[in-house]
């Protein structure tokens, strides 16, 4: 900015002023209410949506001081003037961005789509910026002036509420992520991995062994996340971190998931717990993936299913009758639309089939309790206890214990059971091996962290719950999306509602020989339209 800042306190308030521009009291007092003055004693206040020509007008007068590097002044065309001072003071003083030019396009309405040139200098160093971002113009709600809806994408597309823009030298070294065949990962080249890598290199930046460099970033003050870089300036020595994961699978996946929106696909090798692949396609980056905590739906029914044959209640070729409707505490359940009822179905037959009442009678059999679903996913499979290391920042499964409707709920995957397709995942793998072996993305061997323990399945009820999936995958609900996949293959379908969503969450867990893989989306409906398809792409690559 460097215009003579100096600060003033106008009743207990501070106010930034910029000295020797004529800069006069209405524009401060403007900055302070945000834009809000009422004008002329007596003047009437403007209403409606700004004109083509206030849009123009306040666009240009915008950009002008922003260009100009006055920060107060460009926020006073705001309707949030001292938020946007903050920011804008920053993206001079703070990020080193100066020699900036803005083109404006063409306004869509009241929206303004515009594209920042710029330069970053940091100690000698200088390197160009640009980007593309857009505003849209309002009107002030007691001034009925015509203002620039503030927000902080406005000034960068990169920036949500409470980040800022910073550059300097890096806190930690870069890293450059390698693959487990030695392929360097990007989120140039594998969008999905930005916020894993750099969550990576927050963790193990030092460790790695790099040299930190200068970098512009994005700085989540508001959020518990490491900072975005957006520019390097110099990079210094990126120290070469190993991974897990595959770039053929991690490729198939960030293809898979782009089929539907708020998707979410893992993959992990069942005989190490290494993950293979981790994708998301979200709007907001959010790594729902490994940290989503949502209604898996009929993808329980593998814990169920052995929570059941664990207990001696029923096995894989004995009696789970699926009626028309059960009822649990006098609450009602219901199968999917069409589902022909089959009273002599076997657990297979009931599993395959994904009947929800062929679970829900055996839920209250002897010797089950209320805490019985929770200690199957604890102690068999790993779940539910807060101690996974993976490498990242991740969630391992809610299984609560549960009286009432809930208990019965929980049995099918709704109630106040919460999982994400890392879970799913590796619950797939625990069924199938009958060990649990804790997912993760880099070794222990790098911070000698312990990863979590769990005591498996025994190797009968494994075998059942492989050959259930194996009927899931060639028979069931499953068939469609695993068509065309050869070798041993095996599947579980699900679907789960969500309160405010208007179609229900799929979810689809699968294997193909030594990879096991989840996937969630919010779209699609059922397990095998939606979130099928993007397993069987994610297998196909990877088994």
């Amino acid at each position: 900015m460097g215009r003579g800042v100096k600060v003033a306190v106008i009743g207990g308030v501070f106010a930034v002023m910029v000295g020797g521009a004529g800069y006069g009291a209405y524009n401060v007092v403007s900055a302070l209410d945000g834009g809000g003055g009422s004008g002329a004693a007596g003047a009437s206040v403007k209403s409606g949506p700004p004109s083509g020509d206030e849009v123009e007008e306040t666009a240009q007068k915008f950009f002008a001081a922003w260009e100009k590097g006055d920060a107060v002044t460009a926020a006073s065309h705001t309707n949030n003037a001292s938020v946007a001072t903050t920011l804008l003071t920053a993206y001079g003083e703070e990020a080193h961005i100066s020699g900036v030019e803005i083109t404006p396009s063409a306004a869509a309405g009241a929206s303004v789509p515009f594209t920042v040139k710029a330069k970053v200098a940091y100690e000698g160093t200088t390197k160009p910026l640009t980007y593309k971002s857009t505003l849209k113009v309002v009107r002030g709600e007691t001034s009925g002036r015509a203002l620039v809806d503030w927000q902080p994408s406005v000034v960068h597309p990169s920036l949500k509420d409470g980040d800022t823009l910073v550059t300097e030298e890096s806190a930690t070294p870069q890293i450059e992520a390698v693959g487990r065949d030695g392929e360097v990962l990007t989120k140039e080249r594998y969008p999905s991995l930005g916020p894993v890598l750099a969550t990576l290199r927050e963790r193990y930046g030092a460790e790695a062994g790099g040299t930190p460099g200068v970098e512009l970033v994005v700085r989540h003050t508001a959020q518990d996340a490491p900072d975005s870089p957006l520019l390097t300036l110099s990079k210094g020595e990126p120290g070469k971190l190993r991974t897990t994961l595959s770039a053929g699978v991690q490729a198939a996946a960030e293809k898979a998931v782009k089929r539907y929106g708020e998707s979410s696909v893992v993959a992990v090798r069942p005989s190490t717990g290494e993950v293979l692949a981790v994708a998301n396609n979200r709007a907001d980056g959010f790594n729902a993936a490994f940290q989503g905590r949502v209604a898996p739906g009929s993808t329980m029914k593998i814990i169920t299913a052995a929570m059941l044959i664990d207990n001696g209640v029923t096995s894989m070729n004995e009696p789970a009758p699926c009626p028309d409707t059960a009822t649990w505490q006098s609450q009602t359940f219901k199968n999917l639309t069409g589902m022909e009822p089959n009273e002599g179905a076997t657990l297979a037959n009931t599993f395959m089939r994904s009947c929800n009442t062929g679970f829900i009678k055996l839920v209250d059999e002897d010797p089950l309790s209320d805490s019985s679903l929770t200690q199957e996913a604890q102690e068999r499979f790993g779940l539910g206890r807060d101690d996974w290391q993976t490498g990242i920042v991740s969630f391992d499964g809610r299984v609560p214990a549960s009286d009432g409707p809930d208990r019965a709920a929980n049995a099918i995957g709704q109630g106040e059971v919460q999982m994400n397709p890392l879970n799913m995942a590796s619950v797939t793998a625990t069924a199938i091996t009958g060990e649990f072996r804790q997912p993760y993305l880099v070794s222990s061997d790098l911070d000698d962290r312990e990863f979590a323990t769990a005591k498996g399945l025994p190797q009968s009820t494994a075998a059942q719950l492989k050959q259930m999936m194996r009927l899931t995958a060639t028979q069931g609900t499953g068939r469609p999306a695993m068509a065309g996949l050869g070798g041993d293959i095996g599947a579980k379908t699900g679907s789960a509602e969500v309160d405010g969503q208007t179609t229900s969450n799929s979810w689809f867990t699968g294997f193909r020989n030594d990879v096991a893989a989840a996937a969630m989306t919010e779209e699609g409906g059922h397990g095998g339209d939606a979130a099928g398809p993007i397993v069987a792409d994610v297998l196909r690559a990877g088994g």
